[in-house]
């Protein structure tokens, strides 16, 4: 094993900045920590969801997709450097693909919620699509891989349709948004 983290705190951020992996150093408020923290904050909440009882295969899956967000961060904080491949989006698209075939056909939008489960994976869901607009920000003013870009897309959706499978796993049913619901209470 490389480098070991001995000490925890360095005093090396008290002046507002932070180090990258390359040792350059930049603000903490600068667009590409917003967007590693927001990431680090969606690994957070995806730890979360695998706190919860869900079964085996999807906590595998959460999982792995936990070391894909911390690869990301890793390759945010290397400007110009790419660690997350092709192959990682194509492997959310399967497990989507996957999960999705046993789920009714949405006609309408629905409402976080339903099962503890589920509510958590749409918090994560709406971290996932915070960390996305950090990082199209970020990709205004700097390089970065369209890798990315499609791997976050494809976990908002994914985030989405476990949900759903997590809702139908413990017999709570989607919460379906009613959007005559003021005109019909008003009656």
């Amino acid at each position: 094993m490389g480098y070991r983290l001995t000490k925890i705190y360095t005093r090396t951020g008290d002046d507002g900045t932070t180090g990258l992996s390359d040792t350059s150093r930049i603000d903490k408020d600068s667009l590409r920590i917003r967007a590693i923290g927001t990431i680090d904050e969606l690994n957070s909440f995806i730890g979360l969801i695998c706190s919860e009882d869900i079964d085996d295969d999807s906590r595998d899956s959460l999982m792995e997709i936990q070391h894909r967000l911390f690869d990301m961060g890793g390759e945010l904080s290397m400007p110009g450097h790419e660690i997350l491949s092709k192959e990682s989006v194509r492997l959310l698209e399967q497990k989507l693909d996957k999960i999705n075939r046993d789920l009714e056909p949405l006609e309408d939008f629905i409402l976080p919620g339903g099962c503890r489960a589920a509510a958590v994976c749409h918090v994560a869901r709406s971290v996932c699509r915070r960390a996305e607009r950090d990082v199209v920000g970020l990709s205004h003013s700097e390089e970065v891989s369209s890798v990315v870009l499609g791997y976050l897309n494809r976990l908002s959706d994914l985030l989405f349709v476990l949900s759903r499978c997590f809702n139908k796993a413990s017999g709570h049913s989607d919460i379906f948004w009613q959007h005559n619901r003021l005109n019909s209470t008003e009656s």
